[in-house]
C-alpha cells in the first residue's frame, strides 16, 4: 500500500478546518496516551464542520493504529530505483495481467473512457499497483487508521481533513465504523484517501458508491479524478506529455509516477 498525497489533500484539510464555527483544533500526540482526550476535544470541532450524530459515534468509536504508526514511519519502497521498484512491485505481472483484463473489461472500459476521457491503461496500471486488482485492499480499520494519523502530530492538518471527510461519508452511510482499509486510511480497490472519496467518487455502475466491491465505481472514481487533474482526451501520458501532469496528481512519488507511465504504455500497447 502506498501513502498518496493527493493534491487536493491539504485543501481538503483547510477548507473543514476553516468552517464557520470551528471549534480550536484538538491538540495532537505522539503517544496513544492522549487519544481518547483528543477524541473528546475533535468531536466538538467535527460537530462544528458539520457532522452528523453518525459520524461522531463513529469517530468516538476508534481505536489508536499502533500498525498506522509502524507503516507511516518504515515507507522504504520510493526511495528504490525505477528497476527495483518495478521488480518490488510486480511490474511484469501487472502488465499481464492487466492486459487481459482489458479485454475481460472492454465494455465498462470504454464507458469510462467516453465519459471522462482516461484510456484503460493508466487506470488498470494504478489499480494493479494499489491493490493487485482488488485482491487486496488493506486490513485495517480505516477510521481509526485516519483518526490515528489525525492524532499524530508528524501530519496532524493533512489528516484531519480526511478524518472530517470520512466521518462525513459515515453519515451519508458510504463509510461505517466497520469499513477496512489501508494502514493510512486508504479505501477500495485503488485506494482513495478520504477527501478524494468526497470530492471525486463515483457511482458508476448505479448501485451505490462503494470503492471497494465495486470495481466499476474504483475504475470511474479514478478516472474522474485524472479527469479533475488535467487529463486530455487523446493526449500522451509519458513524462513530458500533457497527461503525465495527471498521473502526478495522483502520488506525488516520482517513482512511482514513472512505472504508471510504464506499465500503462504496455497495457495500452503503445
Amino acid at each position: 500500500m502506498t501513502i498518496r498525497r493527493h493534491a487536493m489533500a491539504t485543501a481538503v484539510a483547510c477548507a473543514f478546518l476553516m468552517a464557520p464555527g470551528a471549534a480550536f483544533a484538538a491538540k495532537c500526540g505522539n503517544t496513544s496516551s492522549g487519544f481518547d482526550a483528543w477524541k473528546r476535544q475533535m468531536a466538538g470541532e467535527a460537530q462544528s464542520a458539520g457532522v452528523g450524530q453518525r459520524g461522531i459515534a463513529a469517530l468516538m468509536a476508534t481505536r489508536y493504529a499502533n500498525d498506522t504508526i509502524r507503516a507511516d514511519r518504515g515507507q522504504k519502497s520510493f526511495k528504490y530505483s525505477l528497476k527495483k521498484f518495478m521488480q518490488v512491485r510486480g511490474a511484469n505481472t501487472i502488465v499481464a495481467k492487466g492486459k487481459r483484463l482489458k479485454k475481460s473489461k472492454a465494455s465498462l472500459l470504454k464507458q469510462i473512457e467516453a465519459r471522462y476521457g482516461v484510456p484503460p491503461g493508466p487506470l488498470i496500471a494504478i489499480w494493479g499497483m494499489e491493490t493487485a486488482f482488488g485482491g487486496f485492499q488493506g486490513n485495517s480499520n480505516l477510521l481509526s487508521a485516519t483518526a490515528t494519523l489525525a492524532y499524530d502530530c508528524r501530519r496532524s492538518d493533512f489528516f484531519t481533513g480526511h478524518l472530517l471527510a470520512a466521518l462525513k461519508l459515515v453519515d451519508r452511510g458510504v463509510l461505517s465504523s466497520s469499513t477496512v482499509g489501508a494502514k493510512h486510511g486508504e479505501w477500495g480497490q485503488t485506494q482513495f484517501l478520504p477527501g478524494s472519496v468526497a470530492r471525486y467518487g463515483v457511482d458508476f455502475d448505479g448501485g451505490g458508491l462503494n470503492l471497494s466491491r465495486s470495481s466499476a465505481d474504483a475504475l470511474a472514481s479514478t478516472a474522474n479524478f485524472l479527469r479533475a487533474h488535467g487529463w486530455r482526451p487523446g493526449a500522451g501520458y509519458q513524462p513530458g506529455q500533457p497527461n503525465y501532469r495527471a498521473i502526478q496528481g495522483w502520488n506525488a512519488a516520482g517513482v512511482y509516477q514513472q512505472a504508471i507511465a510504464i506499465m500503462a504504455s504496455q497495457i495500452d500497447g503503445r
